[in-house]
């Protein structure tokens, strides 16, 4: 939390300086956001989404009237989602986890809870306005950089719906990458403050989970290695005010 404040306090004193320029305007988001992992492995499969929020500040750089660099700083909570193993093995190997669940049955789901700092890097293009609205679109590559992440297990031959959650920082990789677009509307009103509306959409292209160590069991006498890739997407529903 006094992490949090003092990032938040540092951007709020940099806002003040850069709000006498015209082309430079801060902002801030608070967006629900709609997360889910997938895997490039048929036998693990998508199997849940997580309800979570991005929280954070947001700056455009016009360099012409319509366009900007955008960029910002900010806390996606609660990103990732669930994930369905066919086969039986050992998952989360660098887990502290209770013998039980060193190894798990088929059709085991593990739910990832992952928090990240996000840096996003854009390009936003908008309409002239028409009357109080603007409406824009705005590709961009986000830089995630995980802080925390929790998990639970649900083997349905052991925990069944147990809900107790381990801490699973080891088994998420530190970076994950993203591309995205935003589109919306900008409603405004007053002469330098606007209110911002859309959606997005987000999708990992590096692989969030380590699996160095995991096995699985197809057949109780062969064990292989897992070396799946696991990414996040997100639909981002776009709140924010600008100023």
């Amino acid at each position: 939390m006094k992490k949090i404040v003092a990032i938040s306090a540092f951007l709020m004193s940099i806002s003040l300086i850069a709000s006498a320029q015209e082309s430079i305007r801060f902002g801030f988001q608070l967006s629900p956001a709609f997360s889910w992992m997938a895997s490039n492995s048929s036998r693990i499969n998508t199997s849940g989404t997580n309800l979570g929020i991005k929280l954070g500040m947001v700056g455009e750089y016009y360099f012409a009237e319509n366009y900007a660099f955008t960029s910002g700083i900010g806390f996606h909570f609660n990103s990732g989602g669930t994930l369905l193993y066919d086969f039986p093995g050992s998952y989360w190997k660098k887990t502290d986890l209770p013998d039980p669940l060193k190894s798990l049955s088929a059709d085991t789901k593990l739910k990832y809870d992952i928090q990240y700092l996000e840096i996003p890097v854009g390009l936003k293009m908008r309409t002239r306005e028409f009357g109080y609205i603007r409406y824009f679109m705005e590709p961009n590559l986000v830089f995630g950089f995980r802080t925390q992440a929790r998990g639970t297990i649900k083997d349905p031959g052991k925990t069944g719906e147990d809900e107790e959650k381990y801490n699973i920082r080891k088994e998420v990789n530190l970076l994950n990458l993203s591309w995205g677009i935003n589109a919306g509307i900008e409603y405004t009103v007053s002469e330098n403050t606007s209110l911002i509306g859309g959606i997005g959409f987000q999708v990992g292209f590096t692989d969030a989970t380590d699996d160095s160590g995991t096995e699985f069991y197809p057949l109780p006498t062969d064990d292989r290695r897992e070396d799946s890739k696991g990414t996040v997407g997100a639909i981002v529903l776009r709140l924010g005010v600008m100023f």
